[in-house]
């Protein structure tokens, strides 16, 4: 699957690959709640076939979702510890499909006690057993219970909880309900190779619904892997939220224009901005295995840029004499608005992980600002919802900095596009330097 892509569309795996699926998600969820991410952990499970990881991710993204609920429903059944937090993740696994597909409680309950013994556990088949039919007995009473506990009923982490709550006094519950939710799977139509309607027309003749929703946009009905996707592997279609998607526009990119995409990995935006303008692009990330990610998103396309694995925050190693027209800065953050995406990341951040991006993001700003041209643009995005990665973070800049003016974004208060049905959350300010 295209990475951001959420799990194709949640379709059950056939009963005889079940029990393997829920037994790699239990691997896979010991390795996230031993603080790998979610990625790495299933690609720590190479080689698995296709069709097994997909149907294991799935299990793990329902799971992960669930955590804080799931942390207290275990809490009431289980007396002592586990003796391998495979058979926590199993646990977790099999009740979140439990509460998602009640119909399948059946087969669901005996792959799980297969899944057990694949495990090398054989002697807890009887325990899988118990704690996932005493949850279907229970589960009303239970749920009535555990509501009362904030990261059960709302599915974060406490501290989460609070800073939302403290910072969106009115749309804090609907955020975090939000984050709780499948992600749509949005296409970027290539205006270069094709139109939207082309598009939609093209992926319709193939049964595979799509709606428009913004300009280069199309949601589609349900989510699926990248190689089914029509137009995909000739460059006119990719993979790329619709709140992502507004970052190239917004940058007023003109022909001719030295841009500078400043952590570019995986390069939707830096093929973006080829896409709409012939300009030239110089694409800088810290990370060669990422940066190999955009050259491959590049070719797929046809389009070129000049890659650099560098760091952003030392543009003497890769600027040049010259300044850049337009700089994006798509920094480093807690990625608060794109949780239903990697809902890991809701139990792999800590707080303390704000105060100390928000210092990257500050250098970054810094440094850049400094290789800008006057009467330049910087575009500073965030895929978070805190303020102190946002409008703080502005608010600072802008005060050490007299020569730098804020620019408004038509139809973004704020500059916050608050995730919804359509977006993920992001934060946008373009700042342009004085002549």
């Amino acid at each position: 699957m295209h990475p951001g892509a959420p799990a194709a569309g949640g379709r059950r795996a056939p009963a005889r690959s079940l029990s393997g699926a829920l037994a790699l998600a239990a691997r896979v969820l010991a390795r996230v709640l031993g603080g790998a991410s979610l990625d790495a952990a299933l690609d720590a499970e190479h080689p698995t076939p296709d069709t097994l990881r997909a149907a294991a991710q799935d299990f793990a993204y329902k799971a992960l979702r669930r955590y804080g609920w799931l942390q207290a429903v275990l809490a009431r059944f289980l007396t002592a510890p586990l003796p391998d937090p495979a058979l926590r993740g199993l646990l977790y696994a099999g009740l979140a499909e439990l509460e998602e597909r009640p119909a399948g409680a059946h087969a669901t309950v005996h792959q799980a006690v297969e899944a057990a013994a694949l495990l090398g556990h054989p002697g807890a088949r009887g325990l899988v057993n118990a704690v996932l039919r005493r949850f279907l007995r229970e589960s009303g009473r239970l749920r009535d219970e555990i509501e009362g506990n904030d990261e059960a009923r709302y599915r974060h982490p406490r501290w989460w909880i609070e800073r939302l709550r403290a910072a969106y006094p009115q749309e804090w519950p609907a955020l975090l309900a939000q984050a709780n939710v499948r992600a749509p799977m949005t296409l970027r139509v290539n205006l270069r190779r094709t139109s939207v309607e082309a598009s939609r027309a093209r992926l319709a003749r193939s049964g595979i619904g799509a709606a428009r929703i913004a300009e280069q946009a199309l949601r589609l009905a349900r989510a699926l892997p990248v190689e089914r996707l029509p137009g995909f592997a000739e460059g006119e279609v990719s993979v790329q939220d619709a709140g992502a998607q507004l970052a190239a526009p917004l940058l007023d990119v003109r022909p001719g224009a030295r841009v500078l995409d400043a952590c570019a990995a995986p390069g939707g935006k830096t093929a973006h901005l080829l896409e709409i303008a012939d300009c030239s692009v110089t694409a800088v990330d810290l990370s060669e295995a990422r940066m190999r990610r955009v050259a491959q998103n590049l070719r797929r396309l046809g389009l070129a840029a000049e890659l650099r694995v560098a760091d952003a925050a030392r543009p003497e190693t890769f600027a040049g004499d010259a300044p850049f027209d337009r700089i994006l800065l798509d920094a480093p953050c807690t990625a608060s608005g794109v949780v239903r995406r990697h809902p890991d990341l809701k139990w792999l951040r800590r707080e303390s992980d704000i105060v100390s991006l928000a210092h990257s993001q500050q250098r970054l700003l810094a440094a850049l600002w400094r290789v800008l041209a006057p009467d330049g643009k910087l575009l500073y995005a965030t895929c978070s919802l805190f303020p102190q990665e946002n409008r703080l973070q502005m608010q600072g800049f802008l005060e050490a900095h007299p020569e730098a003016r804020s620019l408004p974004i038509r139809g973004l208060p704020g500059g916050l596009r608050m995730p919804d049905a359509d977006h993920d959350g992001f934060f946008y300010a373009l700042l342009q330097k004085a002549r």
